[in-house]
């Protein structure tokens, strides 16, 4: 579901796109789907899951138009150029970071799995260092993130990016919101907007509200 709607996020006329921690690549398609990004890079450290990306662009009609780095966002600079990443290049930058601290939380099974949620408090801020770098001027950022960690995301956006927007998420109306989505404008002065939370659910049953029931049919991007 996060991935669903971080590439949702994406607003129109974005001709490059750049998906960091990209896992299988669901984010970045959403956003080619839904043509919201003319191109894409994926960068996945992971080379299992790298691969799948790769092949789940091609089986979906997007391997002329998406790209998988196959590099660690914590690398050093130049290994992240030497493998594609580029330096103020990208319209669009999103990311789903990993969003439990080391230690805390319950590991994954899976070696792949556990990394890919859990990382120290400091590497968030590499992960939005590494977006800045990329974004090109006047370019954006966009994270998806738990509630809780709204206080570490804008710490480290605040350093980098300008015009931050905030929309919560609940689950439900009159319920506390536990995803965040954060967007900033590189080199913007403008102040910081915090949006009214969105329900996904209505007060009852399953269903998502109308706004998102769209969005994860295909048939909407997410307006904020």
């Amino acid at each position: 579901m996060d991935s669903v709607l971080l590439g949702a996020a994406v607003a129109e006329g974005c001709e490059s796109l750049l998906d960091l921690g990209a896992g299988v690549g669901t984010a970045a398609m959403v956003a080619l789907a839904m043509g919201r990004a003319g191109h894409a890079d994926l960068v996945e450290r992971d080379l299992a899951t790298a691969e799948l990306a790769r092949t789940n662009l091609a089986d979906n009609g997007f391997a002329d138009r998406g790209n998988v780095l196959a590099v660690d966002i914590q690398a050093r600079a130049a290994a992240r150029r030497e493998a594609g990443l580029r330096d103020n290049a990208y319209d669009v930058v999103i990311a789903n970071p990993p969003f439990f601290d080391a230690g805390k939380g319950t590991p994954a099974p899976q070696a792949t799995r556990a990394e890919a949620r859990h990382m120290g408090s400091a590497a968030l801020d590499t992960w939005i260092r590494c977006a800045a770098g990329s974004a090109r001027a006047d370019g954006s950022a966009i994270v998806i993130y738990p509630a809780q960690g709204l206080t570490a995301l804008l710490a480290t956006f605040e350093q980098r990016f300008g015009s931050i927007t905030v929309l919560p998420l609940a689950p439900r109306p009159g319920e506390s919101a536990t995803r965040i989505l954060v967007r900033g404008i590189k080199g913007s002065r403008a102040p910081l907007r915090l949006l009214s939370t969105r329900p996904l659910h209505g007060p009852e049953g399953h269903g998502f509200a109308p706004e998102f029931d769209a969005i994860f049919r295909g048939r909407a991007a997410l307006d904020w």
